[in-house]
């Protein structure tokens, strides 16, 4: 489960269009799966991704906020919660830089990573492609995540370059409308 935060759902300082109807499908997939691991961004008050650090984004998931906590409709069931983005000049996009996610999924012998969560084309790809980098067989599901779409097609974009790589997707999220920063 990436980043399925407060912020990135309907009235945070990020949302993501659509970005509270992945939870259902994010709960079914996390009943057929062994292991849950959520993700969450976890940002410094001073985050250089930030607009008023010279980054792209409005603030976000600060550590510690109610905007970083994980969403409330999400599963009790979660073996282990990553925090990313923890420093300051890292985006920490991935799941996997600089986390010990991989030495997780090899201690309890995980083969095949199944994806889901916020947002299709910035976390959940580059998770996506470094589980794929790392050697697992890659599973990101369609129906459990959203783009931000800053620029039109990025959804699409991020689909091509991720079946690309290897990763299997499964169907298509529907085309939200372009976020507005």
């Amino acid at each position: 489960m990436v980043d399925v935060q407060n912020d990135f759902c309907p009235g945070g300082a990020l949302a993501v269009p659509g970005g509270d109807e992945v939870i259902e499908a994010v709960n079914r997939l996390a009943a057929e799966v062994p292991f849950v691991i959520a993700t969450r961004d976890w940002h410094p008050p001073d985050h250089s991704s930030f607009l008023e650090q010279g980054g792209i984004w409005p603030v976000h998931c600060v550590r510690d906020t109610p905007g970083a906590q994980l969403h409330s409709g999400l599963p009790t069931a979660i073996e282990a919660i990553i925090d990313k983005g923890e420093e300051r000049d890292r985006e920490g996009y991935s799941g996997f830089e600089g986390t010990a996610l991989e030495r997780l999924l090899r201690e309890y012998g995980i083969e095949t990573v199944h994806v889901a969560g916020l947002a299709l084309d910035y976390c959940v790809k580059a998770t996506a492609l470094d589980a794929r980098a790392a050697g697992f067989r890659v599973v990101v599901h369609g129906a459990a995540t959203r783009a931000v779409n800053v620029a039109p097609g990025d959804d699409e974009r991020a689909v091509a370059e991720l079946r690309s790589a290897g990763v299997e997707v499964t169907p298509a999220p529907p085309r939200p409308a372009r976020r507005q920063l």
